[in-house]
């Protein structure tokens, strides 16, 4: 008998949930799993209100062992059921996180980055004891070193303004109108914000992949990932959170297809050398290439390498010495005459990529 996991909220215990899916099911994991908060008291503010902090029965554990037992109960199913070539990310704060990624690398995981979330509006410390807790942290692995896991390198650029994303974000807390409440009050005291979550779903998944949350919570994976086209799963013990989090999904639409698409990365082009195509006939020994304004020039040889007056090399290597630069892509740079129109010669590997 199979079972649909595309699309499905389930409300059951986590690892009881999770042994029940078959092995290598999903692309990509998110888990926000119990913090283990040790809180010991009440906490108030200076004029004496109460904070409304943490202090759920779900995320009280009776000592690190208890803790790290149910810590690796879950990876190692997560990553039973993890695609070869896929990922997880998991976050948390200084309480478990140090003891969450000595699980995930004891059961083999592979650590790709770990990203600091940076609140914009974190709680103040009103005891004023320490320093104002105002990052969470992320931990991002493949499923192993050799997985081919999905980056979507030049989304992230594109989104970042052309500059490379680093692993500090950036990000304001849940609130407003995306703050999930009943009577006033927050349905759950630890809901992630949407842009925390589109940002990672962007970065590592594509269109039609299969997410699991194993902690749903009130549901912002499932939403985010509804909303970007993906698939999700989402499993959720605390009755109180399944429920407004199918609410929340019923009210969620998913973007028009044609606003889905996400830059393709470069490193996904075939790694097609130029002499290839000089090898297989597609560009001929002797022909004449040229920049965009044909104002410079540069010849063919043989071994698919170019000469422009006393230089030669590779087509990225001719192109960075004319221009004085480090590097240059040559694809780009480099152009040629077809039927009367100047085309970049990336236009000759398209060719063949579509033939092959």
């Amino acid at each position: 008998m199979t079972f649909d996991f595309k699309n499905k909220l389930i409300h059951g215990d986590s690892i009881k949930e999770l042994k029940k899916i078959p092995d290598e099911t999903f692309d990509l994991i998110f888990a926000d799993p119990p913090y283990n908060l040790q809180l010991k008291s009440e906490l108030t503010r200076p004029d004496r209100s109460r904070v409304s902090a943490v202090n759920d029965k779900w995320d009280q554990f009776e000592n690190f062992k208890k803790y790290d037992d149910f810590t690796y109960a879950w990876i190692s199913e997560c990553k039973r059921i993890l695609r070869k070539n896929g990922a997880i990310w998991v976050i948390g704060s200084y309480h478990n996180i140090f003891r969450v990624g000595t699980a995930i690398q004891n059961l083999g995981f592979w650590i790709l980055n770990d990203v600091i979330w940076n609140k914009k509006n974190p709680m103040p410390n009103f005891r004023g004891t320490r320093f104002t807790n105002a990052h969470e942290t992320l931990i991002w692995a493949s499923k192993s070193e050799k997985s081919k896991y999905t980056f979507n390198y030049q989304s992230l650029k594109c989104l970042n303004d052309d500059l490379q994303m680093r692993s500090n974000w950036e990000l304001p807390i849940c609130n407003g109108i995306e703050r999930l409440k009943k009577n006033g009050k927050k349905i759950h005291s630890t809901q992630k914000p949407e842009a925390l979550l589109h940002r990672i779903l962007l970065a590592t998944s594509n269109k039609k992949d299969l997410i699991l949350d194993p902690f749903l919570g009130s549901g912002t994976t499932a939403t985010v990932a509804k909303k970007l086209g993906r698939n999700y799963y989402g499993i959720e013990k605390e009755k109180k959170y399944f429920q407004a989090a199918v609410k929340r999904l019923k009210g969620t639409k998913v973007l028009e297809d044609d606003y889905l698409d996400t830059l393709k990365n470069n490193r996904s082009k075939p790694r097609i050398p130029f002499g290839s195509l000089v090898e297989l006939g597609i560009i001929k020994p002797g022909t004449t290439i040229f920049d965009d304004k044909r104002q410079i020039s540069a010849k063919i040889m043989a071994d698919g390498s170019i000469k422009h007056d006393q230089t030669e090399g590779s087509i990225h290597k001719v192109a960075a010495t004319i221009l004085g630069a480090e590097s240059c892509n040559g694809w780009t740079f480099w152009h040629y005459n077809f039927n009367g129109a100047t085309v970049p010669i990336d236009h000759l590997r398209q060719r063949l990529v579509s033939k092959g």
